[in-house]
């Protein structure tokens, strides 16, 4: 979890986990409105930073540090039944809430939930107050895991293609897509934020390169592992390049699916 001291020139200093959502859309400031002071992955330090920066600049001083806050301190108190994932608070702040919670997950018997700035877009439209404490609110399990399904969390994009998600069928628990699963440590370690799609094709051309030598080898472990981390490479290149790989395949099947032609010298060759 990366936190984000960020500075609005003569208003205040702040931290934060998503500065576009609190930054931009919640308080309405452009990117050029603001610059970001420092970032870190401890929360302790950057709390402590944060206070230091805001008597520096002359702000006013938090009452009560970062680390402090009550929703740092654990996740979300939720509360999960076979039916219905509640939340322990209304819904005119269950907002704030999600996005203090990014990146936190649990398990439903429909599959697999997790908090990115997109899926929070979708619990805002599908929730709902409690009819027994109007002081909390739920959504329903299968509807948000068939979010998760049909729309890839951190793009926020429609999947197209085969996907497999976390899902139940005949009660059993499916897999999750790996492409699922390489997209979330990516974004995770910070690739999608300060990753470049022309770094990430020289970074294909290096594993071609050694899944080629693997191929000359013989290699089949190597083969293996210079396939994969091509795969890897091109999911990732595609999320940079505001896409997905599922899309770029099924572009590419429905494009050859119908090809006509022959094997020629070891290879396919279209008429």
């Amino acid at each position: 979890m990366t936190y984000y001291i960020y500075h609005i020139p003569g208003k205040k200093i702040g931290v934060t986990r998503d500065l576009k959502y609190r930054v931009e859309e919640q308080q309405g400031y452009g990117p050029d409105e603001y610059r970001v002071l420092m970032k870190s992955d401890n929360i302790d330090y950057i709390s402590k930073q944060e206070i230091y920066l805001q008597k520096m600049y002359g702000y006013r001083v938090d009452d009560e540090p970062y680390n402090k806050l009550k929703f740092n301190n654990t996740d979300m108190n939720i509360n999960i039944t076979e039916q219905t994932t509640t939340f322990p608070c209304p819904v005119n702040k269950l907002k704030g809430q999600l996005m203090d919670n990014i990146g936190m997950e649990w398990k439903t018997d429909h599959g697999d939930c997790i908090i990115t700035s997109e899926s929070v877009d979708w619990i805002m439209k599908n929730v709902q107050t409690s009819k027994y404490n109007d002081q909390r609110c739920y959504v329903y399990n299968k509807a948000f895991a068939r979010y998760f399904d049909n729309n890839d969390p951190y793009s926020g994009k429609t999947r197209t293609g085969g996907i497999m998600t976390d899902c139940r069928e005949n009660g059993v628990n499916m897999p999750k897509s790996y492409f699922d699963l390489i997209r979330k440590w990516a974004s995770n370690r910070g690739l999608y934020k300060d990753g470049d799609p022309k770094t990430q094709a020289l970074k294909l051309v290096e594993e071609v390169g050694e899944t080629c030598k693997a191929i000359l080898k013989s290699d089949q472990a190597e083969i293996e592992d210079g396939i994969g981390d091509c795969v890897v490479v091109l999911t990732n290149l595609a999320h940079l390049c505001n896409t997905d790989i599922e899309h770029c395949i099924e572009l590419a099947y429905n494009e050859i699916k119908d090809r006509k032609g022959k094997m020629d010298n070891g290879t396919f060759k279209k008429d």
